[in-house]
């Protein structure tokens, strides 16, 4: 949670806004903007600008005329423009970061399509809402089980209601077209309310759904993500990673939009490096790319016949070879740049303790006394033999061990005869 007005509860629920953190704040909702222009004032004889941003349900957004020049600021519920009826929606950006996002998004300011905004919303229209946003849950249910009843397919994702409650839009995602003429009367019978069909993709399904990814964090496309660009398998490719589709695809099923974050930082480095393709020709043999690493700048090659024995070499090695090569040169063989890449195999850290043991808590403990004790009683108990072939080095350290006694005491006595010297010879 963003903010203290939803944090959570004893039940698990936010405190503030009772809805997964959709507060009025707009301090933990879907594609917030920051408003660092909030503590500037603007220059003297400069009117603010004339629209706002309004965040309706999860992350869907428009931009609206303030004609009737309202002090409106960041979690101001207003009213606003619809057809037909009116909606209610979030201030979620104001003054001139507003034109910054309309320039973004291209959208013209003097655009007569752009709606105005009525009022502040009154308590009446907010209980209207809330009534109505309440029935959302049960109606998808209810819309869900007509869908399959009439054998569409067809998945409904999310309801939202307009603001003064009179109309629904059903979102749903489906891969080929679908005939909802008689879904929809069957929607209207039920529900009283006018039905709006509206068809999203899978990227927009997981964006208005949101949920957590396969990184641990929030998916980007709920949270800041608005563009969503294409993404193919050659974006996998120069990154080095694996074709595999359980783990490139993300919750909507495509591909993840995050395969192109990285993409251009790849393709720039690959540009040091010689096409996998090309082949060297050195006097041993011809030898054939077999990995590369980009990081690092290195490749593997490997001689044709011995593909057990892999020779790692610099992407600057690698050029100078095909350049040797284009001009109908050839190296002795690919030993004499590999050997400069020996590494050495001393390693910094020794699992020593066995911390990193996934069955360290399996093994029985065991009494570190009890083996002292063990030990002890065994060497006590063991034969004299020893003892009578060490004799005589005992003795010997008998002997150093009376030495020493009579060299102290040899001092004791000097030191005892130094203040008599002394005194006799003041007395002379």
């Amino acid at each position: 949670m963003g903010c203290s007005s939803c944090s959570s509860g004893k039940d698990g629920q936010p405190k503030g806004c009772k809805n997964n953190g959709t507060c009025g704040t707009d301090g933990c909702n879907k594609l917030t903007v920051f408003d660092w222009l909030s503590n500037m004032s603007l220059p003297s004889g400069i009117t603010p600008f004339h629209c706002i941003e309004v965040r309706f349900k999860n992350g869907r957004k428009s931009f609206f005329k303030n004609t009737e020049n309202l002090s409106l600021s960041i979690g101001d519920i207003v009213a606003t423009e619809a057809s037909p009826g009116h909606d209610v929606g979030i201030v979620t950006l104001t003054g001139e970061l507003v034109r910054i996002q309309m320039k973004k998004k291209k959208i013209e300011v003097d655009d007569e399509e752009i709606k105005k905004v009525y009022r502040k919303a009154s308590q009446k229209d907010i209980d209207i809402w809330q009534k109505a946003r309440d029935r959302e849950e049960s109606m998808k249910v209810r819309a869900r089980e007509i869908a399959i009843r009439l054998k569409l397919e067809m998945k409904i994702s999310d309801i939202e209601f307009q603001g003064d409650g009179s109309k629904a839009t059903f979102y749903y995602t489906a891969e080929e077209r679908v005939d909802f003429r008689q879904l929809i009367k069957e929607f209207a019978h039920e529900f009283s309310t006018r039905i709006e069909m509206r068809q999203v993709g899978f990227r927009q399904e997981a964006a208005r759904l949101g949920g957590i990814g396969s990184c641990g964090r929030e998916l980007c496309c709920s949270t800041w993500l608005t563009d969503f660009r294409s993404v193919n398998t050659s974006a996998a490719r120069y990154q080095q990673l694996s074709l595999n589709p359980q783990k490139l695809a993300g919750q909507c099923g495509k591909l993840k939009c995050c395969l192109n974050y990285e993409l251009d930082a790849y393709i720039d480095a690959l540009h040091e490096f010689p096409k996998t393709e090309t082949k060297l020709h050195t006097e041993k043999g011809t030898a054939v790319c077999q990995k590369i690493d980009i990081f690092k700048g290195l490749l593997w090659y490997a001689y044709e016949g011995e593909w057990m024995h892999w020779h790692k070499i610099t992407a600057e090695d690698a050029n100078e070879i095909i350049a040797a090569n284009n001009n109908k040169e050839k190296i002795a063989s690919l030993e004499e740049f590999a050997s400069d890449l020996i590494e050495d195999t001393k390693t910094d850290f020794e699992n020593v303790v066995g911390q990193d043991s996934l069955t360290r808590f399996d093994k029985p403990k065991t009494n570190r006394r009890r083996r002292k004790n063990r030990n002890k009683k065994r060497n006590s108990g063991k034969g004299n033999a020893p003892v009578k072939q060490n004799a005589a080095p005992n003795k010997s350290k008998e002997g150093n061990t009376e030495n020493k006694k009579s060299n102290r005491s040899k001092n004791q006595r000097n030191k005892k005869r130094r203040p008599q010297q002394r005194n006799n010879n003041d007395k002379a």
